[in-house]
């Protein structure tokens, strides 16, 4: 059984996050499986995973400090992608790719989307 039913993160603008998390989340295989009108978009393979929404009560989004969302890669050369796409797409680098010594074969990236959410990606599969 998996932990979590879905991640949510807040946007200022719909439109940007929308063009943001297709070419991020494309690098990991990721699409998007649905709109919610002007309120937001859903990601995921095949079942929703992701989602970027407006809030609910009409506040602005804001970023939870110390909130990191972290999306399973299925290559290393996937999270170079990542980032990549993150950093072209506007986004900013938060932790270049490359190995992390709190676990066996770990290989990351961190970004920050363009409202500010910390992302990164993991793989665990060896070099």
């Amino acid at each position: 059984m998996s932990v979590f039913t879905h991640v949510t993160v807040g946007t200022n603008n719909l439109d940007n996050a929308r063009r943001f998390y297709d070419n991020v989340l494309g690098e990991l295989g990721h699409k998007r499986i649905a709109d919610l009108g002007d309120n937001g978009s859903i990601w995921g393979e095949d079942a929703p995973s992701f989602f970027v929404l407006k809030p609910a009560n009409g506040s602005p989004a804001t970023v939870g400090n110390g909130v990191t969302v972290s999306f399973e890669a299925p290559t290393r050369a996937a999270i170079d992608a990542f980032h990549a796409a993150a950093l072209a797409s506007g986004g900013t680098c938060e932790g270049l790719p490359g190995q992390r010594n709190w676990a066996p074969n770990a290989y990351a990236a961190y970004a920050r989307d363009l409202d500010g959410n910390k992302l990164a990606a993991y793989c665990f599969q060896p070099a």
